[in-house]
């Protein structure tokens, strides 16, 4: 159940991100015609900076969507006993969840860190099971599950 939730708040987390980015793009978008409109003149200074502003932000929606398609391939039903993408792994200090990189979600009175694979302590999990232990930023954590 605790995954479904933690899946539930990534899917929420990345879509806001998302919708986010595509208001940011419009925005931009409708100054830029503005600037056009009311620049008669061959300055288009200030649309150098939207112009900017734009790319940056079609890339923040391209990895966005990234994070959207990496969701849509986890099954929170399905448990392996090594840790893979969409795995809850207890540790005999900290919870992970490993999916895409949102960072500390509260859920029933519990902390977990959702991250993804491809974090350098994603990448330490990666694989392992019950029993293992790793070694991140001077601390070690002892897996007690992985569901």
């Amino acid at each position: 159940m605790i995954k479904h939730e933690l899946l539930d708040a990534c899917f929420s987390y990345v879509n806001k991100r998302i919708s986010s980015y595509k208001d940011e793009i419009e925005t931009i978008k409708e100054s830029i015609e503005n600037n056009d409109k009311s620049n008669d003149e061959d300055d288009d200074s200030g649309n150098g900076k939207l112009f900017n502003d734009l790319e940056k932000n079609a890339q923040y929606l391209s990895d966005a969507t990234k994070m959207l398609d990496t969701l849509k391939l986890i099954n929170p039903k399905t448990i392996n006993d090594y840790v893979v993408l969409g795995s809850l792994v207890k540790t005999n200090s900290t919870s992970f969840f490993i999916a895409v990189s949102v960072g500390k979600v509260e859920l029933a009175n519990d902390s977990f860190f959702v991250i993804s694979k491809s974090s350098p302590i994603g990448e330490l999990l990666m694989g392992k099971t019950k029993g293992d232990v790793i070694s991140f930023n001077g601390t070690t954590y002892t897996i007690t599950e992985v569901s």
